[in-house]
């Protein structure tokens, strides 16, 4: 039967339709556009007034490109035309023209339904984070962490098809050198090409990490001819050259197989902990064979740690440490700090297992388990006990997390008794890339009156703009900030500064790292509210260890002598 043009229209018309919805479904936006193969808008749909200042009718018809700030349009671009080749492209980070000319931070998703047709859907949501370097963040290429989950649902999904994957690297020793002979806007567009060749050569257009100046690694297709990228990359350098001597590419590439039975989350983590091994490497030719050489090996081992250490996790194979914190007037025990002991380290320093957990990923799973296991420590006493009260670590990696967050207040939702007994310390604090993100969660401890400190202050500048930002009860003074005060000529007007500023906010101080008794003076005088230190007794398993006080002296000859 003959369909009428008027009803093919229809048709057609509800098939574009339906798309639009089916594309801002899978972009999970706030903003939808639909472009053209030049990447040209046609169509826009959500809060555009709020994203870039314009009402929807009036972006009709200009490039997307006008949109975004112009250090970010060439990446942006290479990856919106990236949709043609490969239908999708994930999650990528940009800056548009904000509202009043201010830029907003964004993160884009694309997909392209018809890609004979040239149709590509964009989706723009408010991004809750970037990374600091607004270049690199366009392109995205130095997430290590957002690489490896990328790489890992490419290689999982190329496997499933039985297709063969590489893992490559690719390194311009001189390209620093080649960078100090370009202005500042010539280096902006020397990384974006460069950045935009990778991603056309690579697996799914995004899985490229920056693994150093100019050092990356990338999942291409086996047998995928990394000659042309070097060629290409090698021409780029040549054109941006004053001098047209350019910089020369080395690349290897190596094959990634792994068993079926491993999951997309744990390669994720096995390839972020991989890649962080040459992240230290020169980039030269030695560390360019050693990575084909080594990079199999490495990523089983790999595969084996992370599935070792969530086992080690699940079973509780670790103990709770305790190290008091002492008032520094009284020597009063005000709280302990729990300390983690893992079992496979002998009982000695989890130094390594820690940092093996951060590096993969794997640190929030670990800390909601540590404050189960002192939740359940603090559950052999009467619940109407409040002698004993722990703080437990959170990483400024899991504050990031949002399975972390659910979880740990589930756990405390679960146990009310908790509060005023239990405590939060954060540790690793440069780790929180989002600081109104982690204030949020401080309140949401603090509303359920749990208190929170803030670790390893005093060890940069950026302390004060956490203290400004973030709303704490407690901060804990780095021990190598107390040491530098204590050596400096004006060290302890620093420090006394320090203490009264945190005074006047009304939030306590305490010093760490206290070993000796001329340490303990120096940080009563300079107004210090606890201390904390080998100088009263290192982390044990056994509170007996603390009773009596070691070096409980210091504080009697004190009481004595002002009484």
């Amino acid at each position: 039967m003959k369909v009428k043009k008027a009803d093919a229209d229809r048709i057609q018309a509800l098939k574009a339709e339906r798309d639009k919805f089916a594309s801002l479904a899978f972009c999970w936006a706030d903003l939808l556009f639909e472009l053209d193969a030049d990447l040209v808008i046609r169509f826009v749909a959500g809060a555009a007034e709020a994203f870039v200042g314009s009402d929807p009718e009036s972006l009709i018809g200009k490039p997307f490109s006008t949109i975004v700030l112009p250090e970010d349009a060439n990446p942006v671009e290479q990856a919106l035309a990236s949709t043609l080749r490969t239908g999708r492209i994930g999650e990528e980070h940009l800056r548009l023209h904000g509202p009043g000319g201010f830029p907003l931070r964004a993160v884009l998703s694309a997909y392209c339904l018809n890609p004979v047709r040239g149709d590509i859907y964009v989706g723009v949501k408010k991004a809750l984070f970037l990374p600091p370097e607004p270049a690199q963040a366009a392109g995205g290429t130095d997430d290590a962490a957002g690489f490896a989950e990328r790489a890992a649902t490419e290689l999982k999904k190329r496997q499933a098809l039985g297709e063969n994957t590489e893992l490559a690297l690719v390194s311009i020793p001189e390209f620093a050198e080649l960078k100090s002979r370009l202005s500042g806007p010539a280096h902006r567009e020397l990384d974006s090409s460069v950045d935009a060749v990778l991603r056309a050569g690579s697996m799914g257009g995004n899985t490229v990490n920056k693994m150093g100046e100019g050092r990356f690694s990338l999942v291409c297709a086996e047998g995928a001819n990394l000659d042309d990228i070097v060629g290409r990359i090698e021409g780029l350098t040549r054109s941006m050259d004053p001098s047209g001597e350019g910089a020369k590419v080395l690349s290897s590439s190596a094959a990634i197989a792994v068993d079926d039975s491993v999951t997309g989350e744990d390669l994720a983590k096995s390839l972020l902990y991989t890649m962080n091994h040459f992240r230290g490497e020169d980039g030269g030719a030695a560390s360019i064979r050693s990575f084909a050489d080594n990079m199999p090996v490495l990523l089983d081992e790999a595969v084996g740690k992370v599935n070792e250490f969530k086992q080690m996790v699940a079973r509780g194979s670790f103990s709770v440490a305790l190290q008091p914190i002492v008032h520094i007037d009284t020597g009063d025990i005000h709280h302990y700090e729990a300390l983690c002991r893992f079992d496979s380290d002998g009982g000695g320093s989890p130094f390594k297992t820690i940092t093996f957990a951060e590096e993969v990923g794997l640190i929030d799973v670990f800390d909601l388990a540590m404050a189960r296991k002192v939740i359940e420590w603090l559950n052999r006493f009467p619940r109407n006990n409040n002698r004993y009260r722990v703080a437990v670590n959170v990483s400024g990696f899991s504050i990031g997390k949002a399975s972390y967050l659910s979880g740990l207040l589930d756990l405390l939702r679960d146990n009310p008794w908790t509060q005023g007994k239990l405590m939060f310390e954060i540790t690793e604090s440069s780790r929180m890339s989002d600081l109104e993100s982690a204030n949020r969660f401080i309140q949401a401890l603090r509303a359920r009156r749990y208190s929170v400190c803030l670790d390893d202050f005093g060890a940069g500048a950026v302390s004060f703009q956490y203290l400004s930002v973030l709303d704490v009860d407690v901060v804990k003074l780095d021990g190598s900030a107390i040491r530098n005060a204590q050596r400096a000529p004006k060290g302890r007007a620093f420090l006394s500064s320090l203490t009264e500023l945190c005074r006047r906010m009304d939030v306590q101080t305490v010093a760490e790292m206290i070993d000796t008794p001329e340490t303990l003076e120096f940080c009563r005088d300079c107004g210090c509210n606890y201390v904390q230190g080998y100088l009263f007794g290192r982390p044990a398993l056994d509170l007996k260890a603390f009773d009596p006080l070691p070096n409980s002296v210091l504080f009697k000859h004190l009481t004595g002598a002002r009484g």
